[in-house]
Parts: C-alpha cells; structure tokens; sequence
C-alpha cells in the first residue's frame, strides 16, 4: 500500500512538472531585439518639497538623461512632452532606460526641436504584488510626483497641462488608482499605457488590502465610466512567454462599448509580433519603438505638448498598436492617378490571379482589373506586396474613360500590414461605384518588389474543421488538405473557445515546382480579443503553431479563425492534436491560487488523520501514511459542487445572504468582455470542473513536500546533535510555563510594534527546534537500544504481540531506556511534523510582508500596515502551546473527538472561500489549531 501510494504521488508529481514545464518554457524563443544605450544613462533626481520628501523617505523622482541631452538638463529647465515611466512588482526605477533612449535617439530626427522628457519613480523595489499595503502609499507619491514634474515647466509659455503615464506590471494598476484619490485632478492625466499589468485581479491575493486595493480600482472605473470617457488607457500583455502575468489579465475592467480602452497582446501588434515574458516588454525593441512612435504621433506640432483630444489619440494608438495601414499618419489619399494618360503603362488583366516581379530598372506599371464580368461569381479581392515603398498603391476607377480614370478613389487604407509583406482584402459588395481596380506596380527608383493579385470567393476558400476533445490525448487528429490554387485560405477551428483547451497545429507544405515564392504567414485570429499570433514559414516546410487561448468566448458567435497566406499551386495539410502537455501548462496558468489551497487542506486532513490515530490507539501514525490519505475529493469537492448548485437557486441564495455568508470565491473571469456588478467578479465554472486534478495537484506537493521537510529535519538533527547533549525523554525540546509565557509576551510586542510575521516566524522556528530535538533523542534511543540489553524479551521472542505494545497505558510507567520510551518519542515527532507542515502555510503566506519590513527597516522600524495585525497573536499562542504538547496529552483530552471532526467542515469551507482570497487559509488554519491547542490544557 505504502509503494501504491508513493507511485501515484509520484505520477501525480510527474503530471505537475510536465504542466509547469510547459508553462515556464513551453513558449517559443524570445525574438525580442535588445534596446542598447549610445550614451552613459544618467537619473537626475528632481527634489520633491519637504513634506512629500518626509512622508515617503523610500521613494523618489528622476529624470532619465544621456550625454549632451543630459547636461542641458541639469537645471531641469525642461522644454519636452513630458512622459513617466512607473515600475512594477520589485522593479526598478531605471528600467525607463530603453524607453528614454529610444526617444531620445528618435528626436535627433524630429523637426522643430519636438522631444520627450522620460521620468521614472524608485518606488524602492517593494513587492507589491505580493503586500498590498504599501499600494495606496505608492498611488499618493504618484500624485505629488506628477504636480512636481508639471512644475518644472512653469516657464514655458504654453506649459504641459498634463502627463504621459507608461505603468510596468503593478505600475499601470497603480496608474489606474490616481483616480480613486479624491482631490486627484483627471486632467492631469490623460493617456495611460501599461506594459503586463494584471488590472483584471491580482495574481496572488496574499492580503486583504491587495483585494481591497482592486475593489477600489474596479469600482471607480466601472461606476464612473461616463467621467472617465476622455481617459484614453491601452493595456499590452507579454503573451505565452509572460508566465508571472497571464494575458488575460491585463484585459481592462471598464463597461464595454468604451472606445478609449483598448486591450491587446504583443503578439498582435502590428511590427512587434513577438511575445515577451514579465520583463523584456520593458526592453523589447520592437514594443518600444512602437510606444515611442505612438508618442511623437501624439505631439502636437503647435505647443509641441501632448494633444488631450481623445479622437486624435484614438487613432494613433489604433495605427500603430492596432492596425497598421503602411502609411504615415495622416497622410493624404492619393489620387494623382487620376490625371494619368499614359496608354503603354496600363496593362488589362483578364485572368483570375496576377503574379508580378518588377524588372530591377525603372518602370511605371499598372495593371487593371474590370469589376463587371467578376462581381457575381467572386465576393472579395486579394493583393499582396513585398519590398513596396508606395503607401498608396491600390485604386478604384469610378469612371475609367479608355486607358485612364477620369476619378479615382485611393482604396489603399484597408492595408495591413504582415511581417513579409502588406495585404490587402477588398469585398466587392462595397465597391458598388466602382468600375475597374487599378494596382500600382511601379518602380520608379528601381527597386524590385513582387506583387501577387487574386480573385476569391470567401465561401469557397473556408473550411471549417472540429477540433479534438481535449481529452483525446493527442490520440485522434483532425486535419483538411488545402489543394490551393489561391492566396488565402481560412479554416474555422470549431468547438475551440476554452482556456484550458491546447492543442498542436501542424501545417504541411508542399509544392510542385520549385521556384521562388513569398513566404507563408499563418495568423491565428481570435475574433473576441486583441490576441491575435503571426507565425511566418518558408515554402514548403512543415510549421507548427500553438493552439491556445488567453481568454474564452464570450458568446457562441464566433469561432477561431485559422488564416493561411499561401502560395500558389501548393499543397497544403493542416492537422489538430490534442496536447496533453500544453493542456496541464493552461491549467496551472489559469488555476496556480488553487494548488496552495488544495495544499493547505491536504496538510489539514492529514492533521486530522493523524487526531483520528491518537483518538483510536493511543499511538501517531506516521506522516507521510496521513499525508497520503489526505485526498479526499469525495469529502472536500463534492460539498463544494453542490454549493455551487445550489447558489444557482434563488431560495437558496436567500438564505445565504441572511446568514451574511460571503460570496463563493472564483478565479478571476476569463473572458474578455466580463460583466461587473458591484464591483465583484463573476464566477468560473470550469476550474470547478477541474478541482479533483487541482486538489491532485495540491495533494501531491503535500506529500512531497512533507517528505522534504522529515529530510531536512534528518539533515539538521545530524549538524545539531554535536551540540547538544543526549536526551532519551520525550519532553526534550520543551519549555518551562513561565519561559512560554514571557517569549508569548515578548513576541506579541515584538510583533505589534514592528512586525507580526516576524513574531510568527520566530515562534515557527521555537517549534522547529522541538521538532529537531524529537528527531535527535530518537536517533539517540535507538542507538542506545541497541548497545543496551533488551528489556522487553517477549517482544524479541514473539511472545507478546505488537499491538499490546501500541496501547499507550501500557507503555505507563516504562523505563526511560525502553522500546516503549522509543515509541512514546516516535509518536511525538510524527504528531510534531504533521504540525511543523501545518504551520509552514502561515509562514510562507506572510512572507512578503515579512521582506517588505526588513527591506524598509532603515526607513520605519514598524510595518504599516500590517497584515497579519491581530490574528499573529492567537497564532504565536497556538505555536508556542504547540511544542510542549505530546500525544499523552492529546490522547487524555476531552477535546479531542471534537477537534477531529472539526477539520473536515474547515477543508470544505477552505476550498469554498480561499481560492482568491489566499490571505484566508491562515485564518482557517487559526480555526483548526486554537481547539487542538486547547486539547493540550484540557
């Protein structure tokens, strides 16, 4: 049973470094070009009035500079736009290095002296997605430091009336939160962008002001949305690479139908196309200059400031973040077509495809395409272009009079932009007035580009394909075979709306003829969110695409669209399969809050069963057979669906809400149009669905886990016991009432004037030392024991059976050098290390607070906010009872039967109202150890 039990942790453990490996490395390389500094960088620091300077001592201000730029700015007599760079979860201030390098290089370039002046803040690297209570503090020193900046351009005649945010990670939530300051003026900012910030929910509720910090945030946007309107936000995510801040987080929480909030991944920006993990979106050349490019857009040449209209900024941030029509911003159509007569450079088209390579000198060309003879058997028409410089390049004829237009209508603007070429598609049904298609295939500079035009018949060219079950293990594949004769095809992947699908794509291609040909591009569009991947292939080749979501359908209208720009008269397979790899890395992606709680329940039963052992034979089990048994889905999920169920009632919701429960916690929504009321999240379903292989997953890390902590134990008690002398009682590692009550007094104040995780983790490690010293005096018994002659020869001879000796009454009374006195110790040290794994949860879970004040110790000696103010107080108590209690006490309490099924309803409401609230488990967890602390006194 016991080599059943470490087989199936064992699998289960392998099920979990498959998904975590896929999920921190299952993702293609970083395609990233790196940003480079041509200069030394320099960080100015702009002085901040006094009371700002006393109230935040940790923070400060810069102004990022380089060479000659930097000394014409030591003054800080500053003439720019001025832009401000916010770091993230234990970021650094001089991260806005690649952004204020990029602008300033791209400002050599600009007419009119029109430049960016990029500050950046030090929020003194705090793990703020881990403590909250310095997140308020942060959005206050924000304010003051944006006055400061607009004060350094009071000289100006026409000074900047407000400032750019750029926000990394928790720098753009904290970006969010300016608004929620009640003598914050909204004008004085007016465009934010965020790079990987999770504004739909933490990532790890660690803390109750984390939550609170996010309700605050989500209710002002939503419940103020009218008055915010004029707020232009674009919110950007890493992508697959990203695995800190999935990408379905950064979807902003605002009412839909806003214009002014967009929410896209990188890989769908247009000239990125790349994905970036948590950092290098921060330095990623390709993100970067399409931010610095959007900025300088923004500019308005006038007052060389920001402009605050919100149609301007609009459509800036859609031409370079959105669609790219390969023009320059505002550039004015082209009709010099028009007053064209030039009879030997137009060419009639009469076939369906047209396939051209300008000749290397120079030549005015234009082919013609006659609408009226093709409006009926085709719906669209495909062009595409490589090397073209022209950004007009496609015209309609309204009247085309012999070889010339007597008018023209430049239809160049639906252009879009790919990474080998632009693409054009053109539906006929909105080109009823005109005529005749004219492309512009003229090199006058003698540069040679290939253009590839086309007829197509939408309905024709798409082919829809059902994708596998997910729990097909790869084992039933579907696939299609494109015989192309065209340039693009589209294949709808039905059924394929769910995060937690993954699947391999595999596209073959094959040609007849070997010549040169434009490379394919295959585009994974999804209709219902800016997450859009690009991957680029030779031909033929054989290309594998991942088949994965950030975000699930919102209704039942759309379907993932596979697009292939293929090449002519090849052959094309594509092929779906299931991953099971990729399945288990979406998984953990979306449901990692879940694993610590199922973790913490798996520990909580075990202690339980471990109670039960006490309770019945007077003797401990040992830890990992408790730990084992700890999977109880039956007991724990099953309770929980059925809540579920239940809260769909109406009756049922009544009642409810007249005993003041809390809401059922859920994971953060994963759809991208979510609804808000009230400021509260809408329940997930699936990762209800998908709790008995979460709580696996938890399980498994109990087991293992505790297994690591029993050896480091070993480990320790090894080094410790030169240090100590030879124990055979069972009470060593104890401590005297009145030692336990002054340390109790001593760590209470301790903790209530600096810290309380530092109190509780004081208290944790008294407990460990007991628990090394257990591990010492057994290893010393046995030693002993078998040196010494036996004193229970029946034992050795048979006589007397082994369960006789596992009644503890008749161990009463033994001598300290016995088999007996063994067991007593052996009992103990697996009732101790059943709780040193228990107590390991609080600790681990106030950690961040704990870092936080030990980093900040030279600014305030006191943790303020402190999280884990009161309830550290009942838990030191709990912990310092704890290490004198043994299982003679615990088996003469009349406690004890009360305190053993008290520990199944905690699991159950554990996993019914932590999963977001991860700060909760500690709280159970208090629930379950005040009663069988007092099991030691009673």
């Amino acid at each position: 049973m016991k080599l059943a039990t470490v087989a199936f942790y064992g699998f289960s453990l392998g099920l979990l470094a498959v998904g975590l490996r896929e999920l921190l490395s299952g993702f293609e390389e970083n395609r990233c070009s790196m940003t480079y500094m041509f200069e030394y960088p320099e960080y100015r620091r702009v002085s901040l009035p006094r009371r700002v300077a006393r109230l935040y001592p940790a923070y400060g201000l810069y102004l990022y500079g380089e060479g000659v730029y930097a000394q014409e700015t030591q003054a800080l007599k500053l003439t720019g736009a001025p832009v401000l760079f916010l770091p993230g979860n234990a970021g650094s201030y001089k991260q806005a290095r690649s952004l204020g390098s990029v602008a300033l290089r791209k400002a050599e370039n600009m007419e009119g002296g029109v430049h960016l002046n990029v500050f950046t803040v030090d929020f003194n690297e705090e793990l703020v997605a881990l403590y909250g209570g310095s997140l308020l503090r942060q959005t206050h020193f924000l304010h003051e430091s944006i006055k400061a900046i607009l004060r350094l351009y009071k000289h100006l005649k026409t000074p900047p009336q407000s400032v750019v945010l750029v926000g990394h990670s928790m720098g753009g939530v904290v970006a969010r939160a300016l608004y929620t300051l009640p003598r914050f003026n909204s004008n004085l900012v007016s465009l934010i962008i965020t790079q990987a910030s999770p504004h739909l929910a933490p990532v790890l509720a660690l803390d109750p002001y984390l939550l609170d910090f996010y309700s605050a945030v989500r209710q002002k946007w939503v419940n103020q949305a009218k008055r915010l309107r004029n707020v232009t936000v674009l919110s950007v995510g890493g992508g697959y690479r990203d695995y800190q801040v999935r990408s379905g987080l950064i979807s902003l929480p605002c009412p839909p139908g806003d214009p002014n909030k967009f929410s896209l991944v990188a890989t769908a920006v247009p000239r990125t196309w790349v994905s970036t993990d948590h950092l290098s979106i921060v330095w990623c050349k390709e993100l970067v200059l399409a931010t610095v490019r959007a900025f300088f857009d923004l500019i308005d040449p006038d007052t060389r400031q920001f402009t605050d209209n919100p149609e301007t900024k609009m459509a800036v941030l859609n031409h370079h973040f959105i669609r790219h029509p390969v023009r320059e911003l505002g550039e004015t159509e082209d009709t010099s077509i028009s007053i064209l007569d030039l009879p030997e450079a137009w060419s009639e088209v009469n076939t369906l495809r047209l396939a051209y390579s300008t000749p290397k000198e120079g030549l005015e060309k234009y082919f013609v395409f006659a609408l009226s003879s093709r409006r009926k058997a085709y719906s669209h028409f495909y062009c595409r272009s490589n090397n073209m410089e022209m950004s007009s390049w496609v015209y309609g004829c309204v009247n085309k009079n012999g070889s010339s237009c007597v008018r023209a209508v430049d239809l160049s603007m639906g252009t879009e932009l790919l990474p080998p070429y632009k693409v054009l598609i053109l539906s006929l049904s909105d080109l009823s007035s005109v005529t005749h298609l004219v492309v512009s295939a003229s090199n006058v500079n003698g540069r040679q580009f290939t253009v590839e035009c086309e007829w197509q018949r939408q309905e024709s060219q798409t082919v829809s394909v059902p994708v596998p079950h997910v729990l097909s293990f790869g084992l039933t594949v579907s696939d299609v075979t494109v015989n192309t004769s065209g340039l693009l095809h589209t294949i709808k992947l039905q059924h394929f709306h769910q995060v937690y699908q993954a699947f391999r794509i595999n596209v073959a291609s094959q040609c007849k003829a070997q010549k040169d040909r434009l490379p394919n591009v295959y585009r994974m569009n999804v209709p219902w969110f800016g997450e859009d991947s690009l991957t680029t292939a030779s031909v033929p080749s054989v290309t594998e695409i991942s088949g994965m979501l950030h975000t699930s359908r919102t209704d039942n209208t759309s379907d993932v669209l596979l697009q292939l720009h293929t090449a002519p008269n090849c052959q094309y397979k594509v092929s779906v399969r299931a991953s099971l790899p990729r399945v288990l890395g979406q998984i953990l992606r979306f449901c990692v809050p879940m694993v610590p709680v199922y973790t913490a329940v798996t520990l909580l039963l075990a202690c339980g069963g471990q109670l039960s052992s006490i309770l019945q034979s007077g003797r401990a089990a040992d830890m990992s057979q408790v730990v084992g048994k700890g999977l109880q889905p039956h007991k724990v999920n099953l309770p929980v669906c059925i809540l579920h169920i239940l809260l769909s009632c109406s009756w049922f919701q009544e009642i409810w809400s007249t005993l003041r429960l809390p809401l059922m916690d859920a994971l953060p929504p994963t759809t991208a149009d979510a609804t808000f009321h009230e400021g509260v999240l809408p329940v997930e379903e699936w990762p209800h669905l998908l709790s008995p292989l979460l709580y696996i997953f938890g399980a498994a890390v109990a087991f293992w886990g505790s297994t690591l902590l029993r050896l480091i134990i070993r480990l320790f008690s090894l080094v410790l016991a030169p240090l100590h002398r030879p124990s055979v009682s069972r009470d060593c590692g104890t401590l005297p009432v009145r030692t336990q009550l002054l340390i109790t007094l001593c760590l209470t104040v301790i903790g209530g004037t600096m810290c309380g995780a530092f109190s509780l983790f004081a208290a944790f490690l008294l407990h460990l030392y007991r628990v090394l010293r257990l591990q010492m005096t057994v290893r010393s018994l046995s030693y002993m024991l078998n040196l010494a002659p036996r004193k229970h020869t029946e034992v050795e001879n048979g006589t007397v059976s082994a369960e006789s000796l596992s009644k503890s009454k008749e161990c009463n009374g033994a001598p300290l050098l016995s088999e007996c006195a063994l067991q007593e110790v052996k009992d103990d040290l697996e009732l101790h290390l059943c709780l040193s794994a228990l107590f390991t949860l609080p600790v681990m879970l106030m950690a961040p607070s704990l870092i936080h004040w030990m980093r900040n110790l030279r600014y305030s000696a006191q943790l303020d906010p402190d999280p884990c103010w009161p309830h550290f107080v009942p838990l030191i108590i709990v912990y310092m009872l704890l290490i004198n209690c043994n299982t003679l006490k615990l088996c003469n309490s009349k406690l004890l039967p009360m305190t053993s099924c008290l520990l199944l309803p905690l699991a159950v409401a554990m996993v019914t109202f932590s999963p977001l609230h991860l700060y909760r488990i500690t709280y159970f967890l208090l629930v379950a150890l005040v009663p069988l602390a007092s099991c030691c006194l009673l």
